[in-house]
């Protein structure tokens, strides 16, 4: 289903969340107060236009509060995102990202009215060093404190065994909340109970990282 966002700043960050919704499907209108990044996003979003974002009448003017969500990524000027964030919040938009420079930066964004901060740096530092301390994990995304969401090989313990005989949540407090075989790319969600693992499976695994790395253990 197509859904109209809004990107502030158009640096890497920007640009490629404006290239990514693009190649979704969705409708983007990319902001910057720099003329040649406008440029450089035009063929790729429905409107890119040149202003400065820190003005509360102009985000009015671009409609934001009726977008799905509006992620701000205004590189190192805090000043700028925090200000931003506040006129966002105030516009009643339902979705707020905004990109924060360090966890004190972090803080006051949400008190301001982010609903979801990010710190890129973070999260793939995060998910590299994980990936390389548990090289079975294809993938793994940072949620709540503590706990995380990891697309996984099963090791070969798991391998012909069904998910009741495994009984990941009573030993780890780990649930398998899907599986994709790889071979035939099929999707299944809630796998049931009864489903055995087989080595052509990726499962999809929520829980505490530590708990996760515990029941991956060899």
């Amino acid at each position: 289903m197509k859904k109209k966002f809004c990107v502030i700043g158009l640096g890497n960050f920007g640009f490629h969340v404006v290239e990514t919704l693009n190649a979704d499907g969705h409708e983007v209108v990319a902001i910057d107060s720099n003329k040649d990044k406008v440029q450089g996003v035009k063929d790729i979003c429905a409107y890119a236009i040149l202003g400065e974002a820190a003005n509360k009448e102009f985000l009015a003017a671009q409609g934001v509060h009726e977008m799905e969500a509006v992620v701000v990524a205004t590189g190192d000027r805090s000043h700028l995102s925090t200000l931003i964030t506040l006129y966002l919040k105030e516009l009643k938009v339902k979705r707020i990202f905004v990109k924060a420079l360090n966890e004190d930066h972090g803080r006051i964004l949400e008190r301001v009215g982010a609903t979801d901060v990010i710190y890129p740096e973070k999260d793939m530092a995060q998910r590299i060093a994980h990936t390389m301390s548990s090289p079975n994990v294809l993938e793994f995304i940072p949620l709540a404190e503590e706990y995380s969401l990891s697309e996984t090989e099963p090791p070969p313990q798991f391998i012909g065994k069904t998910l009741v005989e495994l009984d990941l949540r009573k030993k780890f407090e780990v649930t398998v909340i899907a599986i994709k075989d790889v071979l035939t790319d099929r999707f299944i969600p809630a796998p049931p109970p009864t489903y055995m693992i087989k080595g052509s499976d990726v499962l999809i695994l929520i829980g505490k990282t530590n708990d996760v790395d515990k029941a991956l253990a060899r």
